[in-house]
């Protein structure tokens, strides 16, 4: 069952639940036990909606299974994406297994652990065994009432792209909860790792959820505002504390926007969540006490 479209702009779909179930193909409720369906079949259509969340939840599940002719062709694209760029890992990643409403505002996301590696299958035609990824971002204002937009380096898997501050949710190990809390603090060690903004988690508030291409999920967070020379600062301090240690920074350029006209000025390719973010910003932060 889709979600309801409240308001309609270039590019995004704002939206909220019309009932208390949402999944990827609008397979009926089967019952009172929650549920979940893989992406078994087409993603949904190509814009980004914007999802209004007050509560979150996470619950794990499984990842499909794969034939072995998947399992082949996915290995085969693997191999081929990291002779291209040996920079990538098939190091441990969540992706996301399904979601659904439990209230008008209580979102349940059902996440799975993968490698990098199953990406790979979206390549693969035909199949229809893979998950969307789950990620986590920040919007980072300053003072002057825009925020910070950055460049992915020429090493990362996405290079030259124009995007926020974040990056894949890592499955949690030796006992721990992966729950919003633990999305959170994810999100600040982003932050800090890739600008050299520091900023205490319980600071950091969940502003709202994004699905994309491909379907994937973005969990995004609102920090508080810093000054613009602050910003400035860490980050250039970040970046040369990189090379030092001899390596090449996840980010190696930030812009300050303060609506979706100055990201026409940042040439390279866009994530696709950016432009109904910085959309939803400048018309947060124009409201009386946004």
């Amino acid at each position: 069952m889709q979600p309801a479209e409240r308001q309609a702009l270039t590019g995004m779909r704002v939206a909220v639940p019309d009932h208390t179930d949402f999944r990827w193909q609008g397979e009926p409720r089967r019952g009172p036990v929650r549920t979940m369906s893989w992406v078994t079949e087409t993603p949904p259509p190509a814009g980004v909606d914007l999802f209004e969340v007050h509560r979150l939840c996470l619950e794990e599940s499984e990842a499909p299974p794969l034939s072995p002719e998947d399992r082949a062709a996915r290995d085969r694209v693997w191999t081929a994406a990291t002779s291209a760029n040996p920079t990538l890992f098939d190091g441990p990643v969540v992706a996301c297994a399904g979601v659904e409403w439990e209230g008008p505002r209580d979102l349940v996301l059902f996440w799975a652990r993968v490698t990098y590696r199953h990406y790979a299958l979206r390549r693969v035609p035909g199949c229809r065994s893979w998950l969307p990824s789950l990620f986590v971002n920040v919007v980072q204002p300053t003072d002057d009432g825009r925020m910070l937009v950055a460049r992915m380096s020429s090493s990362t898997a996405a290079p030259g792209r124009w995007q926020l501050p974040g990056g894949s949710v890592e499955p949690p190990e030796g006992g721990q909860v992966l729950d919003e809390a633990a999305l959170r603090g994810h999100a600040v060690r982003e932050l800090a790792e890739e600008t050299g903004i520091s900023a205490a988690p319980e600071r950091l508030r969940l502003w709202v959820v994004t699905r994309g291409e491909n379907g994937s999920i973005g969990v995004t967070y609102l920090a508080p505002p810093v000054s613009t020379a602050e910003l400035r600062e860490r980050f250039a301090i970040a970046v040369a504390d990189e090379r030092a240690r001899g390596c090449d920074p996840e980010l190696d350029r930030i812009a300050l926007v303060g609506s979706p006209a100055d990201l026409t000025r940042l040439r390279g390719p866009h994530a696709d969540y950016l432009e109904p973010l910085v959309r939803r910003y400048a018309g947060f932060h124009r409201r009386p006490g946004g």
